[in-house]
């Protein structure tokens, strides 16, 4: 019988992550419950391997910067929304789970609209994920991504922001968002850079103003 260290006392460095192997999807789902009050870990899972992993505050730092920028330029454009955060999304038919740095509905905002209780075997996936990449993981997520469905990624690393849709069972790299067509939106992080040591507040400002700038 092997021996069995419970996951409370596991203490992943921000910037880590471990990996387990031959996880089942009942451990999967028993980790996901037991993991609830530690929302600084964040998990992937595909086909058996689960990754727990504690994010670096520049992540974090990014993940909340882009984020509020989606809300901004939807609200400026007066676009609907659902935003759900690092929810842990997951299917058992597809053996795929994972927490997105947040996550939006545009398309499907109609239908999630102040729902609370989604299910991914029922429920369409967040239109829109987002993800921070200033650390290397060891479990590609494009793939877990491909089996929930999800039909846009954004994906940040050291200064640059790409945009990936889901087409013909491929992620594959597009210049123009399907949500925010109208929008450069790979010109985000250098907005971001300019107004980062001025404060949030002066930082979505400028979001806002840039958007109606593009509008003109």
């Amino acid at each position: 019988m092997g021996v069995q260290i419970p996951l409370q006392k596991i203490d992943v460095p921000p910037g880590q992550q471990i990996l387990l192997h031959k996880v089942s999807w009942e451990e999967f789902e028993a980790i996901v419950q037991e993991l609830n009050d530690r929302p600084s870990l964040r998990l992937a899972y595909c086909d058996g391997m689960l990754e727990i992993m504690t994010p670096l505050p520049e992540h974090e730092y990014f993940k909340e910067t882009i984020g509020d920028a989606i809300k901004d330029m939807a609200e400026a454009l007066e676009l609907d929304y659902e935003s759900y955060g690092s929810t842990t999304w997951r299917q058992q038919a597809k053996q795929a789970g994972i927490e997105a740095d947040n996550c939006f509905y545009f398309q499907n905002e109609a239908i999630v609209r102040g729902r609370i209780d989604l299910d991914l075997a029922q429920d369409p996936p967040p239109d829109l994920a987002l993800e921070i990449d200033v650390t290397s993981k060891s479990l590609a997520r494009f793939p877990i991504y491909l089996r929930l469905g999800i039909p846009e990624l954004w994906c940040y690393d050291t200064g640059k922001l790409t945009i990936y849709r889901l087409q013909d069972q491929q992620y594959l790299e597009v210049q123009h968002s399907s949500i925010f067509p109208q929008l450069n939106i790979q010109a985000l992080p250098q907005i971001i850079e300019e107004n980062r040591a001025l404060g949030r507040l002066a930082l979505r400002r400028s979001i806002r103003a840039w958007v109606g700038k593009q509008m003109v």
